[in-house]
């Protein structure tokens, strides 16, 4: 059985709640989407990403009250360089949506969602721990796995194999 093609023209998307309920109440928040394999992923700009978690909470039609992982990706030599990954699972609704920042490598930094899902503390350190992004107005962001004066971020693409010698 052939794959349907992906989605990607957000007027053809915005009868998801997600993507409606964000593009009402912002549509610059909103830079992209994505319908692929019956997964919804949404580009978020990085300026409204907190306000964006909090509305995708506490709005009714969406109710996405879990925060079920943070990760990232390096697409270096790519620019913008990194993508923070965003997985929301809505227990009431039983859906799942995914969203994505894009950063750039010269100051990769977006806002913590902390004071929006307190799990997002360690994966947000994780994050930072690995790929160096750093996350404004995270309770307490230092490493995690890593010791603190470990040089550099394992999984960055440019990191060396082998470590730094």
């Amino acid at each position: 059985m052939p794959l349907s093609p992906a989605i990607t023209d957000l007027e053809q998307l915005k009868s998801h709640p997600a993507v409606a309920r964000l593009t009402a109440w912002n549509p610059a928040a909103v830079q992209g989407v994505k319908f692929d394999r019956d997964e919804m992923t949404i580009y978020v700009d990085s300026a409204h990403l907190r306000e964006a978690c909090a509305l995708l909470r506490d709005d009714s039609d969406c109710a996405f009250n879990f925060l079920s992982d943070v990760t990232c990706v390096d697409w270096t030599p790519a620019e913008p360089r990194f993508e923070v990954v965003y997985h929301l699972l809505s227990i009431p609704k039983k859906e799942r949506v995914r969203l994505k920042v894009r950063l750039g490598s010269a100051s990769p930094v977006v806002e913590s969602v902390t004071s929006v899902w307190p799990g997002a503390n360690f994966f947000e350190r994780e994050v930072f721990d690995l790929f160096g992004i750093r996350f404004s107005g995270h309770p307490y962001l230092r490493r995690i796995q890593m010791p603190e004066d470990w040089e550099g971020h394992p999984l960055r693409k440019d990191y060396p194999v082998e470590g730094y010698r």
